[in-house]
């Protein structure tokens, strides 16, 4: 049975099998060491192997059919492994055969002695072949590949036979581009926990993860080889992952989570932000943050920025009220303005740092007297761009800046900020969002393709949308303001950041379905972003 489908745009398709959180439909994401642990408990409960064998080679065959629409007749070819991936592979192409398909399989390396799934698929007289010349007259007749040469259990680089038969896959793609290539729980090569790929790993049309979803579907280079990925059902008991605190955001948590809007309610009702931010360089950044603040619900937005640029934005957000600050010279704050902001904070619930301010001495010590003045009752902060640049050059701050807070790094903001390599955040984002999250005892959002969001407590999730278009300046802007205008309404540090994540992702992928993944602007969301709640409200 399919818990969920995903094409990097949140599709889903569910069954009671799913887990509900306080009536909210979760999707659970486990590491490969998690889960060899729910597989080892399943079989303590009673349910061996076989029987989970069976159940994922049924679901496979099932999501196979569903594909190509009917099998009957069609030729479906099987590339097995020597292990349980491979084993599930078997079991699919019986089921396959006996819905009228013309099922091969294409054996590598060797199955155990007595291998009884390889025994029924031969008693069955479905065609099983070693030969790599057999392999490429099968390619030239066959509409589907399935790889199901390893799973999440594969440690070594891809070589010998393996490399060769998917190159050969591989090949036989380019010059038949009809030919559907479907992965069985993960691309072979594919890394089930960091996303890493063995050069031979297919490019997959689609993904049939089993039991639960793995971080490595939502982690580049990996995700790129997906395609489609689908979660089933394999009979694993789903409390096995209570202790799981790694999921996706789903649309059913997002309905849920969005603010109410009592019908007696004023602007005070939804809160009050104060932004800081912009520069000369950098107006726009200011424009947009306050604007997606204001899109997402907040009731009152306040733009706090040097006096000499409050003409040009005050003429474009006439919606926002104004705190011109002090400065030395054109748009360059002074000292001045640090105690202005600070003695304005009880007036707001919101505080939004660092959108386009520059990283000149004055205004990196203007943040640092902000953020490290703030009082134990001062509003919760967002913190972005180059907030984030003062942090990573002061050392031990999250013991000086204690105050609540959600961090918005990019990718190499997190590295400065973590000091460590880009490529090591990259490698790994959720351990380190984790990481960070705990120690410094912030909430993070780790931005990027498939961005990253963790709890102090350990809670994190995985926004399952990928989209090129929101890869242009500005759109990060229009996030932090999103979030602020959230957290502005109630919402909790958490909460407000998942669910600004999704609601800027699916902002993104109306705009792409509209104009494209090429040309988008970030100030395309803004208008977008009360449309996708309208939807979400109405699903």
């Amino acid at each position: 049975m399919t818990l969920l489908k995903l094409d990097h745009g949140l599709r889903y398709c569910y069954t009671s099998s799913c887990e509900f959180a306080q009536g909210v439909f979760m999707v659970k994401v486990l590491s490969a060491n998690e889960m060899r642990k729910a597989e080892q408990e399943t079989v303590r409960v009673g349910i061996d192997t076989d029987r989970l064998m069976e159940n994922a080679g049924k679901a496979v065959a099932e999501e196979v059919k569903r594909i190509l629409g009917a099998v009957k007749k069609k030729h479906i070819l099987i590339l097995i492994g020597p292990g349980n991936n491979g084993g599930d592979g078997l079991v699919s192409a019986r089921h396959l055969h006996d819905w009228g398909a013309m099922v091969s399989t294409f054996l590598i390396g060797k199955r155990a002695a007595g291998d009884k799934n390889l025994k029924l698929v031969q008693e069955q007289g479905i065609a099983c072949f070693e030969n790599l010349d057999e392999l490429d007259e099968q390619l030239l007749t066959a509409s589907v590949v399935v790889d199901s040469l390893f799973g999440t259990g594969r440690s070594r680089p891809l070589a010998g036979i393996f490399w060769e038969a998917l190159q050969r896959v591989a090949q036989a793609k380019k010059k038949r581009p009809e030919l559907k290539i479907v992965a069985l729980d993960l691309p072979s090569g594919l890394d089930s926990d960091s996303g890493a790929v063995d050069p031979a790993t297919l490019y997959a049309e689609y993904t049939i993860t089993l039991g639960f979803a793995k971080p490595g579907l939502f982690n580049p280079p990996g995700a790129e080889r997906t395609g489609l990925v689908t979660v089933v059902d394999i009979g694993m008991p789903t409390y096995l992952a209570d202790g799981v605190t790694t999921e996706l955001i789903t649309e059913e948590w997002a309905r849920k989570s969005l603010p109410r809007r009592p019908l007696g309610a004023n602007k005070g009702s939804f809160g009050r932000v104060l932004v800081v931010a912009g520069s000369i360089n950098y107006i726009g950044a200011a424009y947009l943050a306050c604007s997606g603040a204001m899109r997402a619900g907040a009731g009152l937005v306040t733009l706090a920025t040097a006096a000499s640029l409050q003409p040009v934005l005050a003429a474009k957000l006439t919606e926002v009220t104004h705190l011109p600050l002090p400065e030395t010279s054109l748009s360059v704050l002074s000292a001045e303005a640090a105690g202005l902001i600070l003695s304005e904070l009880n007036n707001y619930n919101v505080l939004l740092v660092g959108c386009g301010m520059g990283q000149s001495e004055p205004v990196t010590n203007l943040i640092s007297s902000v953020l490290l003045g703030l009082k134990p009752l001062s509003p919760r902060s967002v913190l972005d761009a180059d907030a984030l640049n003062m942090l990573a050059k002061t050392p031990g701050w999250w013991q000086k800046f204690r105050g609540d807070a959600i961090l918005t790094p990019h990718p190499r903001e997190m590295a400065r900020l973590a000091g460590v390599s880009v490529a090591e955040v990259q490698a790994d984002r959720i351990g380190i969002a984790r990481r960070v999250a705990s120690e410094w005892h912030k909430t993070i959002v780790l931005k990027g393709a498939y961005t990253v969001i963790s709890a102090p407590d350990g809670r994190c999730r995985v926004n399952p949308v990928a989209n090129p278009g929101l890869a242009s300046a500005g759109t990060g802007d229009v996030l932090a303001g999103i979030i602020a205008g959230l957290l502005a309404q109630g919402l909790p540090l958490f909460d407000a950041a998942v669910l600004g994540v999704f609601l800027h992702a699916q902002a993104g992928e109306m705009v792409k379905i509209r104009l494209g993944d090429v040309g988008m602007l970030a100030s395309d969301l803004l208008p977008i972003l009360p449309q996708v709640i309208k939807k979400l409200k109405e699903r």
